[in-house]
């Protein structure tokens, strides 16, 4: 189902599409941009202060910021999936305190999680440990790398060990905690106005009130079909305006190119379909192996659909200034398969014994 955006920030989008790309514009502008056309509260029940829906709405509204901007899509991504954690939390506290600045893009949610997800698969350590600390714990690691540190403030969600090897939790830690520090933004070859850069923790002192869930190997498969149905809004995204641009290009290759566009448009909105329906059933929480499969399908769509662009395109997406959207749909194209969980990842997963796959669903 389409969302609405609205011409405003469409316009700005495509305008500054390049420089959030490349770090020119400033990323600071960014996501009281998207809170203003009410994107964030896509998918968030009325009582909590959202527009109401269902977390496909959310997927959709990703994939239209998306076909734009992947940068921003990536932004919008980290914030709206953090605000998932937290509808999906019994901390009712922290939900309540912290949800209504995230509505309004005044504070920045990170999805500091990639460890947790690699973890729950059985790919990773976790790489924050807790020793207990009065009524709290003091928390010490290293997260490598994380997306929407906003400088003016934020709050991220880690996957922590308990030191003493007892199970592990998922915590929110603000960006103004002592003994947090932000590193400088990572050099990334392209979406360098995400704010993405690395966390090191040194005697972290934790709360409980700032716990989102107690145990991690409960809670996270719950979260995960939001968090991965979430991020493959980018990736419809960005095959939708791929195939688009090959569409509309004329010349010989309109002709050309008619079967194999029309081919591809239909897989993408069969996959499209399928992310939905599955989300919308919740099939994905008990079976995570076909969600698995649907990100890795569609990381091959987007693929294709930029070669299509390019086919279609001939010299011009290689002449600048002409070509520069698509260079930059190019670079974007090359995140997909690299975001956690990767490609690579996913596939170690499915090729592991079936119930190695089905355990990581528990």
């Amino acid at each position: 189902m389409p969302v609405p955006i609205g011409s405003a920030l469409n316009e700005w989008l495509d305008g500054n599409a390049a420089g959030l790309d490349d770090g020119r514009a400033d990323p600071a502008s960014l996501l009281p941009r998207l809170a203003a056309a009410g994107l964030f509260g896509i998918g968030v029940p009325a009582a909590w202060g959202g527009q109401g829906g269902e977390v496909a709405e959310a997927v959709e509204a990703i994939a239209a910021i998306s076909s734009r901007s992947l940068a921003a899509g990536f932004v919008f991504w980290s914030q709206r999936t953090y605000i998932e954690f937290l509808l999906q939390s019994p901390n009712e506290g922290l939900r309540s305190r912290l949800l209504p600045d995230l509505l309004t893009g005044a504070l920045a949610g990170a999805t500091g999680l990639s460890n947790a997800m690699k973890f729950l698969a059985g790919l990773e350590a976790l790489q924050i440990t807790a020793a207990p600390q009065g009524a709290g714990y003091s928390l010490d690691g290293r997260m490598p790398w994380v997306t929407n540190l906003r400088p003016q403030g934020f709050h991220v969600a880690a996957a922590i060990a308990h030191a003493d090897g007892s199970g592990a939790m998922v915590a929110s830690l603000p960006s103004d905690a002592p003994g947090l520090r932000r590193t400088e933004d990572l050099s990334l070859l392209g979406l360098r106005g995400t704010n993405t850069a690395a966390i090191d923790l040194h005697g972290v002192k934790l709360s409980p009130d700032d716990i989102i869930h107690p145990q991690a190997g409960l809670w996270l498969p719950q979260v995960r079909p939001a968090f991965l149905g979430l991020q493959c809004g980018m990736s419809i995204g960005l095959a939708r305006r791929a195939l688009q641009e090959a569409t509309e290009r004329g010349g010989a290759a309109r002709e050309v190119l008619r079967l194999p566009l029309g081919e591809l448009s239909a897989r993408l909105a069969a996959e499209e379909k399928a992310l939905r329906d599955g989300l919308r059933a919740l099939h994905f929480q008990a079976r995570p192996a076909p969600l698995f499969e649907l990100r890795i399908r569609l990381a091959d769509i987007v693929a294709e659909a930029v070669g299509l662009e390019l086919q279609a395109s001939g010299g011009r997406a290689y002449l600048q200034p002409q070509g520069e959207d698509f260079a930059r749909r190019w670079r974007e194209a090359a995140f997909i398969p690299v975001i956690t969980p990767s490609l690579v990842q996913l596939k170690a997963v499915l090729a592991a014994r079936p119930e190695a796959v089905a355990g990581c669903a528990a």
